[in-house]
Formats: structure tokens, C-alpha cells, sequence
């Protein structure tokens, strides 16, 4: 399987298998191996990040969280937490999908709920930081 290289500054080293024509990828939060969409590939990259370069504990990272916005039930990609406060949203999107203002107004959806004081949207390739303030999102440069 071809996988596009993502805009990460760190290489990680990921457990991939092959099954029946089928590949997967080992997360290391849900322990347990997952279909290797583009998405997933994007969402990998984030937690192997955020734990090994950030240092961030496993139990901080949340993986498909549930939320409720309007009714309808929602899943966000990773959710970064502190004693259990929400700090930072990442959505992910796979590689081909461009980031357009639609799909940060998702992402400002979601965290309409949850109120983490950071937003991240990514497709891999392109990384777009906000952070929360009274008068709305201030975007800022990072480097992953």
C-alpha cells in the first residue's frame, strides 16, 4: 500500500498489516488494530505526535469522542484533554479532501460543544491552528 508522506516533522513508526487484501493500523489508545483509510492515516500521525513528541499521557487522548450538536450524534477525531478538561480538537480529514472555511466551521461546531481552548484541522498535508478567544478564532502558525 502506497501511503502519501504527511507533513509531520518527526518520522513514527506505526505497526501496518495486511489481511485479506485488507491494511490496518495498530492504535495505540483503543489498542486494537483499525482499517487504514486515509483519515485513519491522518488521525495516526496526530496521536503518535502528540504522545511521543508532546509526551502527552494515552489516557489524554480521546479517539471518536461522542458529542451531541443539534440533535444528531457526532464523532470527533481526537480530543486532547488535561484532568479531563478539553484543551485541543483535532479533526481530521484524509489527504485529497482540500480545508476550506466549511469544513473549519465544522470543526467550530464541534468545539461549540466541547470548548477546548485550541482547534486543529488537518488533512495531513495542511494544518490549520486556531485558538478560542472572546471575539472568536485567532489562527496561528505551528509546526508539527
Amino acid at each position: 500500500m502506497e501511503l502519501p508522506k504527511l507533513n509531520f516533522s518527526d518520522t513514527f513508526n506505526f505497526e501496518i498489516r495486511a489481511d485479506k487484501g485488507k491494511f490496518f493500523i495498530y492504535d495505540l489508545v483503543r489498542k486494537t488494530w483499525l482499517v487504514l483509510t486515509p483519515e485513519e492515516w491522518v488521525r495516526q500521525h496526530w496521536v503518535h505526535y502528540y504522545h511521543y513528541v508532546q509526551g502527552r499521557n494515552l489516557s489524554a487522548l480521546l479517539l471518536e469522542k461522542k458529542i451531541v450538536l443539534h440533535r444528531t450524534n457526532k464523532r470527533v477525531d481526537l480530543l486532547i484533554t488535561e484532568k479531563t478538561v478539553a484543551k485541543i480538537l483535532v479533526e481530521c480529514k484524509a489527504p485529497h479532501i482540500k480545508l476550506t472555511p466549511k469544513t473549519f466551521e465544522q470543526t467550530a461546531r464541534y468545539n461549540s460543544i466541547l470548548v477546548a481552548e485550541e482547534i486543529i484541522l488537518s488533512n495531513g498535508l495542511q494544518h490549520i491552528f486556531a485558538k478560542q478567544t472572546a471575539e472568536g478564532y485567532v489562527f496561528y502558525e505551528d509546526k508539527v
